[in-house]
């Protein structure tokens, strides 16, 4: 009997175009849990497991920050990263509409539009991080600069110290 053929996901096929490695960590999970439980699901370290956030500025742009799981955005500092006098985070229920990404699922490879992205700074020091797969039960390890990379994104401090 062949083994079930793995279901990529829009993330997974950007990465494969782009040649760009990565491993994909699954989980059981039917619904949004956060993401310390799945790190801790996964017997992953925190500080490796970065979430991505969407938030709106003043000029009614969408920005999209990834910063470790453990920590919080500073949204001044994510402001000034993009230019924007204020940010404010996104509805949960304005997610889908504005990545095509569902909660939980959430990446900044392959989202509905290119939007400005920030990766946390402490990503540099990493050899690899684990972001959302971009659906729920799918996590995907990488090298940081290769997220940068298929996400457009720069590096900024925008956590909360």
């Amino acid at each position: 009997m062949s083994k079930a053929k793995e279901i990529k996901t829009n993330a997974m096929r950007i990465l494969d175009r782009m040649k760009i490695p990565y491993q994909a960590h699954t989980y059981e999970c039917d619904e949004f849990v956060d993401a310390l439980k799945i790190a801790d699901q996964l017997q992953l370290p925190y500080e490796k497991v970065y979430k991505t956030l969407v938030t709106v500025g003043n000029s009614r742009n969408y920005f999209v920050f990834v910063i470790p799981i453990h920590k919080e955005l500073d949204l001044k500092k994510a402001a000034r990263a993009v230019g924007e006098k204020s940010l404010s985070m996104i509805h949960v229920k304005e997610i889908q509409q504005v990545t095509g990404y569902i909660r939980g699922g959430c990446t900044a490879v392959g989202m509905k539009k290119q939007y400005v992205t920030r990766i946390d700074e402490s990503a540099q020091a990493l050899p690899g991080i684990v972001v959302s797969g971009g659906r729920i039960g799918t996590q995907l390890e990488l090298a940081p600069e290769d997220l940068k990379r298929a996400s457009g994104a720069e590096y900024a401090d925008v956590i909360v110290k």
